[in-house]
């Protein structure tokens, strides 16, 4: 039920009903696709209708149960896929340790390619395969290219992957497994990013990129459609929603959805958000500050996922904090090892990326940004599994003891 898109940088509309309107919209022609990053709006009053004559509460536990909110028509919706509706962890002992009201935990690694990015790439191969195209890429730090690999693979199409070389090895392994054309670019996630852009364009392959492509952030922002009802049973609304950001799109995505929720009357109050950087490679706290980005840095981060010196999709990131009145922390390395630890407490083995939320919000409190006894979700949004090396860093070696019992009673009482 789209009704228009917006250039989110001039404010320009567009109409994809139009006679003359292309089959893939990507970014306004005025500003460009540096700056003219696009929104779609949807005929909220027509979705208001079509939900009272068929609720929410009888429709399938997936992604796809909000199909008035994408943009495809209702035969590329692919219902076989089981994307989203992921479990929420309760975190009551955490909650504790940090004298909060309540914090969740929102494991994104229970989707099809253990990460929340599964929400994205469905729907974008679902759309281009309502356009017509062949074959997909995307430029991705190891997240969005297997979520895209696997599902190119469900539809049958061909996937290219740009990567950087310093990618983890268990997600180039989805990604050659799951039979995508894999580019392992000799630079940064940048020049992959440009790379790919370049060859989108120069072979005609369909640009699943976030930050150029409006329609995959509509996929990624059913998780905050999906929160709106699932906090129902966990207190209402939380006082703060913690994501860690890369290019940008994971957060906007996210506070999209809450919004049209709160627009749709389906909650009563909007949370705050928590956006989190890796100290070393942090632009958005600077564009959030000067409305501009800094230039590049040359630090990096273990969090492979969140290594954006150059957000692409920065505008709607911030355009979303404001809107939030949100506040962005950094948090080292280190702190991010010690959240993966933290989370595994709790039963959620979470990558680098994803536990950077956590530990941005332990930052928080500390920093009396989130005060006491407030509550918040915090997205985690991808495996562990994604990363061994690193959670095997984070959690330790394990007890190396000779076959008998001797053995085990020594190495018990050491470890105490």
């Amino acid at each position: 039920m789209i009704e228009k898109l917006v250039c989110v940088n001039c404010g320009a509309e567009y109409f994809p009903q139009s006679a003359d309107a292309p089959n893939v919209w990507m970014t306004c022609p005025t500003c460009g696709p540096a700056e003219g990053i696009l929104d779609f709006r949807y005929d909220l009053e027509a979705v208001r209708d079509s939900w009272l004559d068929k609720p929410l509460s009888k429709r399938e536990h997936n992604h796809w149960r909000y199909a008035e909110l994408l943009p495809l028509k209702e035969t590329s919706l692919r219902t076989d896929w089981q994307v989203g509706w992921t479990p929420i962890v309760d975190a009551e002992r955490l909650a504790t340790e940090l004298d909060l009201e309540r914090v969740l935990l929102k494991d994104e690694g229970r989707n099809p390619s253990a990460s929340f990015k599964d929400r994205a790439s469905s729907v974008g191969v679902a759309h281009a395969m309502e356009v017509g195209a062949n074959a997909i890429a995307c430029a991705s730090t190891g997240n969005a290219a297997t979520s895209l690999a696997c599902h190119a693979a469900l539809a049958g199409i061909e996937a290219n992957i740009f990567v950087p070389h310093t990618a983890p090895e268990p997600k180039l392994a989805q990604l050659l497994v799951f039979g995508a054309r894999v580019f392992s670019v000799e630079g940064s996630y940048d020049q992959a990013y440009q790379l790919c852009s370049s060859a989108c364009e120069q072979f005609g392959w369909y640009n699943r990129n976030c930050a150029i492509n409006p329609v995959l952030v509509e996929g990624k922002k059913t998780a905050g459609l999906e929160i709106a009802e699932q906090v129902a049973a966990y207190g209402g609304v939380p006082d703060w929603v913690a994501v860690s950001i890369g290019d940008g799109c994971t957060i906007a995505g996210i506070w999209k959805g809450l919004s049209e929720m709160h627009a749709l009357g389906m909650i009563d109050r909007l949370p705050r958000l928590l956006g989190v950087q890796a100290k070393e490679v942090a632009p958005i706290p600077y564009a959030l500050e000067h409305g501009v980005l800094p230039e590049p840095g040359e630090g990096t981060t273990m969090a492979d996922s969140i290594d954006v010196q150059v957000p692409r999709n920065w505008r709607k990131a911030v355009n979303a904090l404001d809107s939030a009145h949100g506040r962005v922390v950094c948090v080292s390395d280190e702190q991010i090892l010690a959240a993966i630890r933290l989370a595994g407490r709790h039963g959620v083995f979470a990558e680098p990326a994803a536990a950077a939320a956590l530990a941005g919000v332990v930052e928080a409190v500390d920093a009396k940004i989130i005060e006491p006894h407030e509550s918040v979700l915090v997205m985690i949004t991808g495996s562990g599994l994604k990363d061994i090396r690193s959670s095997i860093r984070a959690g330790g070696e394990p007890l190396s003891i000779k076959p008998d019992l001797t053995s085990v009673e020594a190495a018990v009482e050491n470890a105490m």
